[in-house]
């Protein structure tokens, strides 16, 4: 299994700080020394990758972003890719669907997320973190294997838009009727297919996960969150993870409670 940092950033201004995220992630992990299962956690042996980018040139960076995914998912049985905000997704989620392609194989995509990020495009070949599943759909991600999770906060165009795709959801509110019960939906709606799992740090409540550019009240709390992700962990099909809109500098005002997560989160997937 690869970790590949990626430093992206195209959020309006309100993410700058999420490109250093990955380098903080691996420092608190190195704070940890085994994850939840018990399993020892060496962070100076892991498989560590980054793709270098220039958040200037949006054109440049997400041709590297797309190019070094395709190529990463042709070589790796498993990845996680640590943000950077949710831009990066959109190239990482082309290069998984065009790789399933070529392989034929059904590709699956579960995003967690306090939001739909299907806003109108600003410029529809480099989709901002509030429009990259917008994107996504269009350029032909089959909808039926599109899994909202932890929705709740959406504009009335991203809902206009959701319900015209047809795109199932799972709200806040459905997720916490029965968590675990809503879990073992989650987990089969991926059933042999290659998945592609996309975590929103903002899906937790800001009192656990503050630095994020939009936090969200009435998220999971970070023990919800990791259960979760350990169930996820054991799906079969389960080959990309990216995590994403963690703002490490923000961070630092919070005694970097978020950055701390995030390193937890990695190591119960490692």
């Amino acid at each position: 299994m690869q970790i590949i940092k990626v430093p992206g950033i195209n959020g309006l201004g309100k993410t700058k700080g999420c490109e250093t995220a990955g380098n903080a992630i691996l420092a608190e992990l190195g704070n940890i020394y085994t994850n939840e299962s018990g399993r020892e956690i060496n962070s100076s042996i892991l498989d560590l990758e980054e793709i270098h980018l220039d958040n200037s040139n949006l054109e440049i960076t997400n041709k590297l972003i797309y190019e070094n995914a395709f190529e990463i998912f042709s070589e790796q049985n498993k990845s996680i890719f640590l943000g950077g905000d949710h831009s990066i997704s959109f190239s990482l989620v082309r290069g998984f669907l065009n790789n399933c392609h070529r392989e034929k194989k059904n590709p699956c995509l579960i995003v967690f997320d306090a939001h739909p990020d299907c806003m109108p495009p600003v410029d529809k070949n480099f989709p901002t973190h509030e429009e990259w599943l917008r994107g996504i759909i269009e350029c032909g991600f089959p909808i039926k294997n599109i899994l909202l999770v932890g929705v709740r906060n959406s504009d009335p165009e991203e809902l206009r838009f959701l319900k015209e795709k047809g795109i199932r959801i799972i709200s806040m509110d459905q997720l916490m009727q029965n968590l675990e019960d809503t879990c073992d939906i989650i987990m089969e709606f991926s059933n042999g297919k290659e998945l592609y799992l996309s975590l929103d740090i903002d899906v937790v409540d800001p009192a656990f996960a503050p630095a994020t550019g939009y936090p969200e009240t009435g998220g999971l709390s970070s023990r919800e969150f990791i259960y979760l992700i350990q169930r996820l962990n054991k799906v079969k099909g389960l080959k990309v993870v990216d995590l994403v809109e963690i703002n490490s500098e923000k961070d630092k005002e919070f005694g970097m409670i978020t950055t701390k997560l995030g390193a937890k989160v990695l190591g119960e997937f490692l």
